[in-house]
Formats: structure tokens, sequence, C-alpha cells
């Protein structure tokens, strides 16, 4: 039987996933009907980005799961319409260029870089950089991002504690978990490197309070999401001396206006969101397995969790 498959998505993303979505669908040997223009009754699978102009599933009554294109759920975990399985995007290229994005940003930090690559006098300063053992960074999240980089870096000898809202166990990292744990982990935070979902649960989750745990001088990474941290509370820390640089990656507001203090501040790095770019081939594949999944009975992965949001 051919399947439906709906795109929705903006005509770009079309552009950029027919060709690799027919060829993962023909690898796998399911034969598919793959378009932008299906009738919402006859839909099988709907694979879709947030910012889709379909916003009302409620006609789509034969389908059996919407397989988002984004790794982020939160602008849609809260549509009313949906009613059946919504998948995340974990896509293997994404990962592995989100785990080299925060190596190298950890490594920058670790062996104070900066100091060198930046520097515009004649000044000779020999000095000696820690060893990884020496340094402790924790990881706050530890979903397939964070727990993929934290993987990493404890494989190059840095002391990773890993955070999460609920229990969580990963070899090699130190995991903690719920409010008491988010504060023993940020009091190691010599690097903190933020790859939490955003949710009404993380909004914050740095914020002059918990700022203030950390270490003196400590740095920051924000590869995840914006609504992480409290800017005004992180810019005062800045100016404080009690956090020594972040790098910011993502921002509440994309892109950055050019007007906001994070583009002036000699304590910020910038980076224009590209910690991590879903990849269309590796995303292909893992959207078209998860359509093998649910034709043969087997449980979907990385199904979302409504009440979560994530």
């Amino acid at each position: 039987m051919t399947l439906n498959v709906l795109f929705a998505a903006q005509p770009e993303r079309w552009e950029t996933y027919e060709a690799p979505l027919r060829a993962a669908f023909d690898q796998a040997g399911i034969p598919a009907n793959l378009s932008m223009e299906i009738a919402p009754e006859v839909v099988d699978y709907i694979v879709y980005a947030p910012n889709s102009d379909l916003q009302d599933f409620a006609p789509y009554t034969r389908a059996k799961a919407v397989l988002n294109l984004w790794a982020g759920v939160e602008n849609i975990t809260g549509n009313e319409t949906l009613k059946i399985p919504l998948a995340r995007m974990v896509d293997p290229g994404l990962t592995k260029g989100m785990v080299e994005w925060v190596t190298g940003h950890v490594l920058r930090y670790h062996l104070g870089i900066d100091t060198d690559i930046l520097r515009r006098d004649t000044r000779w300063e020999p000095r000696t950089p820690p060893l990884a053992d020496e340094r402790s960074v924790v990881m706050l999240g530890l979903g397939a991002l964070g727990r993929a980089a934290g993987e990493t870096l404890a494989g190059l000898g840095f002391r990773v504690t890993g955070w999460s809202r609920s229990p969580k166990e990963v070899p090699g990292i130190d995991c903690l978990h719920g409010e008491d744990g988010l504060e023993e982990a940020l009091s190691r935070a010599e690097i903190a490197v933020l790859l939490l979902p955003d949710t009404p649960a993380t909004q914050n989750t740095l914020n002059a309070r918990t700022l203030a745990l950390m270490p003196k001088g400590a740095f920051i990474i924000n590869p995840g999401r914006g609504p992480l941290i409290d800017d005004k509370a992180l810019l005062a820390a800045l100016d404080a001396g009690r956090i020594a640089h972040a790098t910011l990656d993502v921002f509440r507001v994309e892109p950055l206006p050019s007007d906001h203090p994070y583009w002036r501040h000699p304590q910020v790095t910038v980076t224009p969101h590209i910690a991590a770019e879903t990849r269309a081939r590796t995303a292909s594949e893992s959207i078209v397995e998860n359509i093998r999944r649910g034709e043969a009975g087997e449980p979907f992965l990385n199904l979302v969790d409504r009440d979560l949001g994530y």
C-alpha cells in the first residue's frame, strides 16, 4: 500500500528535503506519495515544521503521527487540535554538529585561547593551562544532545556533572536532578553548557539567584534555548565579574536585535544560531524509520510528552 505523507513546512524546506526523503523511502522499500498537497482525510503521516501554515490538525482523521522537523517542539505542544502522537527530531547529523560546537567552545575556555588570538599587545606571557581532569564542566540537560556532548567531554578527561529535572544515569557523568541537584551542579560549574528544552519549568534556569551559585569567573555556553537565561541577570553578573564570559548561540528574539546589549558587551560572544543544524539526509532517514515503525506496529521513537513539553 502506498502511504500518503504530507510535507507541511515552508516551501524552502521542501526544496531541501524532497530528494533526501524520497531517497530514504526508496532505501527503506516503503512506497510513499510525498507531497505538500494531499487531501487531509487521506493523509497517513505528517512531516511537520511548527512555522507551517498547518495549525489545525482536526481534519487529518487518518493520520497516525506528526513527525517534527525540528528538535524544539515548544511551538506545537500546546496545539489543542493535535491528538495523535508527536515525535521530535533527533538527527544524528545535528547531534554530531552540536557535540563538535560544544566541545570547541569548552576547549576554548578551558585553554584560554582568547588570550592569544584576541591579543592586541606584544606582552610575552607564558602560562600552563590546566589539564581536563582539573576542570569541572556542567551539562544542564541530559537529553540526546546533552548526553552526547557530556560523554564526549568526559572522554577527553573533563570532570563532567550532568543535571536534569528527573533522575538519569549516564556512564562517566555524575548525574544530579531536581532543585537541590541544580544548586549542587551550579556550585561546580566552572563551565556550564545549557542544553535544556524550552518549557515553562526551564525558563530563566540561570537567573540572579542561580548565577550567584556558580564559581567566580565561570563561563557559560548556551546553544540550547534563549529563554533559559534571564538576560538582565546575566549582564549584571558579567558586569560584576562573577561570570567571566558567555558564548550565546540562541536568543529570545532572533535575529538578535542590533541594539541588544549582548552585541556590544566585551564578555559576550554572539553566534547566529549555528551550533547545530538538522541535516536533511540523516533527518530524512530518521523520519522514514519512524514511519516504518508505525507501519510495523512498533513504538515511535522520540515521542513528545505533552505534559512535560518535550
